[in-house]
């Protein structure tokens, strides 16, 4: 167990540290500050390059396995025509077959490419509208706090 000293030695500790800052003179502080503040964002920065490194690799995993899902997929959708261009084939000629298939394929294809093409149109333009909103709110905020701290 730590040895977590007398009590109030933290809030004599604290006092000790504000009497020291109270006999610096302003631009000691100030220079302070900023060398802190730079540190913390330096530090940040990190922090996030690190994590954001990690989640890109796990994501990259997941999208070459996304990849090969859609190989694999593909494979599947072809030997499920020639399945059904079999099946057909028992009650038609397998060029009559084939394209019966070939059509209602085409038909399905048309059908997503157009719902698709009409959510892409929605999601359109791909800019983060709420946030530059709330960026501009704390950019107004911030002036006027600026100007009233003039004062």
């Amino acid at each position: 167990m730590a040895d977590i000293g007398p009590p109030g030695a933290e809030l004599r500790g604290r006092s000790a540290g504000a009497e020291e800052a109270k006999e610096k003179p302003i631009a000691d502080l100030l220079r302070e500050l900023a060398d802190e503040t730079s540190t913390l964002v330096r530090q940040e920065m990190a922090l996030a390059r690190a994590e954001l490194s990690a989640k890109a690799r796990e994501a990259g995993m997941g999208a070459g396995m996304f990849g090969g899902a859609g190989v694999l997929g593909l494979a599947a959708a072809g030997a499920f025509t020639a399945f059904l261009i079999a099946v057909l084939a028992l009650a038609m000629p397998v060029w009559g077959a084939a394209l019966v298939v070939t059509a209602v394929e085409a038909a399905g294809a048309a059908v997503l490419a157009i719902n698709g093409r009409n959510r892409m149109r929605r999601g359109a333009p791909a800019v983060p509208e709420q946030t530059v909103e709330t960026v501009k709110e704390d950019v107004e905020w911030a002036k006027t706090r600026a100007q009233s701290g003039r004062r």
